[in-house]
């Protein structure tokens, strides 16, 4: 007796333990994690890689007097003429801030042609690189510069685009965090039908944000790992879309072990026995895919893949061990009210998944062609994907520095209307400075700072910003400009481009390799992980295909991310493949019971099809919150993805792979022993299982 009580407390102990451990872990954590905020670059150039002209040319700058410039355009603007007040009025303003604040030249006016608009550049190396700083100048600048009698004045160029787009960024953190644990905590209501049962999940969601923030900022300090709004972001996304996965799943298994197991904590154990390897073996295999974003090039890219890894492993470490300790602790009650009783048994009725299963298991060729040719024909639609999306067409509410960008278009359609900027050695300036002019394209260059052997040369496109012909005109001057670096905003544009295209022949590669490999170590098969993988490729076609019929079309996107086809890709297959473990999982363990292969398949589906369906539309809710922030980047990836593990769970996961597997039999587990014929047992049909109690 007294060895049985000795263990009993034990056991009871354990929770307590885990408790505290957490309780101990985010008190060395939390005052990092605050701190995230702090390092977070959004910057053109901090997305480029170190190679890039664009990147050359802001390092360089940035070590001449006065360091990087701060380049703004105060634009003057009335509809019908301005007058000779609307004239005095701008000089008194501009002449306020040459007074206010250092300015590298005393700003001279250039009015249009047809006399309705006059701009005065303005440049200031004041702030350097502290963006709180250049923040703080563009708005001193606003302040000053101010419409009044009828006279619209703006203010844009690149310092005030890079201040709005760093407001918009900072904005983003409380709304999305709110609307994310809003979301999840609405659709946990839905599926557990409990008034208490979904604030366990979602604090411990919470929690495991608020630690991955703090781990973050740590990388950040140590290693210097990348950190922007967008992977930020992103990192709170998988946190809770992952994490909340995690959770049905094994909220799920511990309700079917509270029926059969008495004492809470040993129906915990064997629920986290039961469902704990596939929920490790998806999330390492998240993991990894985003772990193979540390071969881009593009730093933004490069720090999402260690981001979004602490993100998934957070939110695997405080669902396996706190949610478990939390649920064993509050008892059955938590699931009030419908508790599941010792020795009860859940009511057997026939589920959609079953249904389903059953459709797919009668005609499973025909299905699996017509999926097939479903997603190819939806697949088309990336064709008609808009192209590569313009610095101001970023945002999805215009801010001043867009509204005065789209006012000088109008007025100047004849030249450009922001520098192109142009480092030179300085022994090879003149040269340069000539070689400029006689550029075809370029309206004017004109010489500026010099200093640590390099010399700065502004040139102005006779083309707008961004359009094709400036495009030529920077390409031109790369290749006529030898031992020079070509920058400025539209060259840090083209730079991203260019950066992302040969991402996408890097790391598309090595996430379908890793993928694959850890598959065929975890099902011991080679058939089951390429049918997964190419379920999972053919949905992302699927979904960017969807985005293109609709992005331009019906939301009138006038471009798109050039990053969208990478991140989507990277996050759809890794955490598509990790649905189909969940189903492969229980697949294999049904087909070691010596159940038939095609039965096996469609248990399988009934079993984990209620957690798949519950998870993917937890997943999708939280990635579409994306969809309700100001920047059309995060927009457009929330769309793809959130509309692509739709189709997974939804289409693939439960007709195609089932379908397959069905069709291929045994086979589907080829080359391991599971392919091979049993010699007993081989053709038993179980007894009819019940949908997971979680779910109803």
């Amino acid at each position: 007796m007294g060895a049985a009580t000795t263990t009993i407390r034990g056991r009871r102990a354990v929770p307590w333990l885990v408790l505290g451990l957490w309780i101990a872990v985010l008190a060395l954590t939390s005052p990092f994690a605050s701190k995230l905020s702090d390092v977070q670059r959004d910057r053109a150039v901090d997305y480029l890689p170190a190679s890039a002209d664009s990147t050359q040319v802001a390092k360089i700058q940035d070590r001449l007097p006065g360091g990087e410039t701060t380049q703004m355009v105060v634009v003057y603007h009335r509809d019908g003429g301005l007058t000779a007040a609307d004239r005095a009025t701008a000089a008194d303003q501009i002449g306020e801030i040459a007074s206010a604040h250092t300015l590298t030249a005393r700003p001279e006016g250039v009015p249009s042609k047809d006399g309705t608009t006059l701009m005065y550049p303005v440049a200031s190396t004041e702030p350097g690189t502290d963006e709180e700083k250049r923040d703080q100048l563009v708005n001193d600048v606003r302040d000053i510069a101010k419409s009044e009698d009828g006279l619209s004045v703006e203010v844009g160029g690149e310092g005030a685009l890079a201040t709005d787009a760093s407001e918009v960024y900072n904005s983003l953190d409380g709304p999305l965090l709110y609307t994310t644990a809003a979301v999840v905590a609405l659709l946990l209501i839905l599926i557990y039908r409990s008034p208490f049962l979904w604030l366990v999940p979602l604090a411990v969601a919470g929690i495991a944000d608020y630690l991955s923030m703090g781990v973050a900022y740590g990388l950040n300090q140590g290693f210097g790992t990348s950190v922007s709004g967008q992977s930020s972001g992103i990192m709170t996304i998988l946190v809770f879309g992952a994490g909340t996965d995690y959770a049905l799943l094994l909220v799920s298994r511990y309700r079917e072990e509270l029926r059969r197991i008495e004492r809470p904590y040993d129906a915990m154990a064997a629920a986290l026995k039961g469902c704990g390897p596939a929920v490790l073996a998806s999330s390492g295999t998240v993991a990894a895919g985003l772990f193979c974003l540390l071969a881009a090039d593009l730093n933004s890219s490069r720090g999402m893949g260690p981001l979004g890894t602490v993100g998934i492993l957070c939110a695997l470490a405080a669902m396996m061990t706190l949610l478990p300790a939390i649920l064993v602790l509050l008892g059955r009650r938590v699931f009030w009210p419908l508790v599941p009783r010792y020795g009860s048994t859940p009511k057997v009725r026939r589920s959609l998944f079953a249904a389903m299963g059953s459709s797919a298991g009668r005609r499973p060729l025909t299905v699996l062609a017509g999926g097939a040719v479903l997603l190819g024909a939806l697949a088309l639609g990336a064709l008609n994907l808009p192209g590569s999306l313009k610095q101001e067409d970023s945002f999805t509410s215009k801010p001043e520095a867009v509204a005065a960008m789209e006012t000088l278009g109008k007025a100047y359609p004849e030249r450009g209307t922001q520098p192109i900027s142009v480092i030179a050695p300085t022994d090879r300036a003149d040269a340069a400075l000539a070689e400029a002019r006689d550029t075809p394209g370029v309206d004017s260059a004109t010489r500026g700072r010099s200093g640590d052997g390099w010399t700065e040369i502004s040139v102005i496109a006779g083309s707008a910003p961004q359009s094709a012909g400036e495009t030529a005109t920077i390409e031109d001057l790369r290749d006529r400009l030898d031992g020079s670096y070509v920058g400025g905003p539209s060259a840090e544009q083209l730079d991203l481009k260019d950066t992302n295209a040969r991402d996408r022949l890097v790391v598309v590669p090595l996430v379908l390799a890793s993928v694959l490999l850890i598959l065929i170590a975890l099902l011991r098969s080679v058939v089951a992980p390429l049918i997964l993988v190419a379920a999972v490729v053919a949905v992302w076609g699927a979904a960017l295909g969807i985005g293109g019929l609709v992005f331009g079309p019906v939301f009138g996107f006038e471009g798109t991310d050039p990053g969208l086809g990478l991140l989507s890709f990277v996050f759809l297959v890794a955490l598509g493949v990790d649905y189909g473990i969940f189903l492969m999982h229980r697949m294999r363990e049904e087909s070691l019971k010596g159940t038939e292969p095609a039965q096996a398949a469609l248990i399988a589906l009934r079993t984990t099809g209620g957690v798949i369906a519950s998870a993917g539309l937890v997943l999708a809710a939280t990635f579409a919150v994306l969809t309700s922030m100001p920047m059309l980047q995060l927009v457009e990836l929330g769309f793809v993805i959130a509309v692509g593990v739709l189709l997974d769970t939804f289409l693939v996961r439960t007709y195609l792979v089932t379908s397959a597997s069905v069709a291929l039999r045994r086979k589907v587990w080829w080359p391991g022993a599971l392919s091979k014929e049993p010699a007993v047992g081989g053709g038993e049909s179980p007894e009819p299982v019940a949908e997971p109690a979680g779910m109803r």
